[in-house]
């Protein structure tokens, strides 16, 4: 078996998979609401841009899918999940950019890779 380092490309494509875990599973459970929702965006937002290598991070509280399902229910709060959130973030690694996106993917609260602007010589 022949063991070879990361590519700097590779580790940082690593700390976006880092600060969506982070993100979905420090958060996910939340309560919120649709008079909350923009507190909880600069909040997650902030939390996340502390971590390491992160440059920019914007998160959007789905509202309008929110009041659907606050609609169908008798609380006037909900749970946060993915199917609430539309996130980008952006992540800088020893000159590697990656454009990351977290949307719905039907059900499922997919977090992909958009973008790697690697630099030159990726020799690290």
């Amino acid at each position: 078996m022949q063991t070879t380092a990361a590519t700097t490309a590779e580790e940082a494509c690593f700390e976006a998979g880092i600060k969506f875990g982070t993100l979905y599973h420090q958060f996910a459970g939340t309560p919120v609401s649709p008079a909350s929702a923009s507190t909880l965006e600069d909040a997650i937002a902030d939390a996340i841009e502390n971590q390491p290598h992160c440059e920019a991070v914007s998160v959007t509280v789905r509202t309008d899918r929110l009041e659907t399902a606050l609609a169908e229910q008798s609380a006037e709060y909900t749970e946060l999940t993915g199917k609430f959130l539309d996130v980008t973030m952006q992540i800088e690694y020893n000159g590697c950019r990656v454009q990351t996106q977290m949307t719905m993917d039907g059900d499922y609260p997919l977090m992909e890779i958009v973008a790697v602007e690697s630099p030159t010589d990726d020799s690290s």
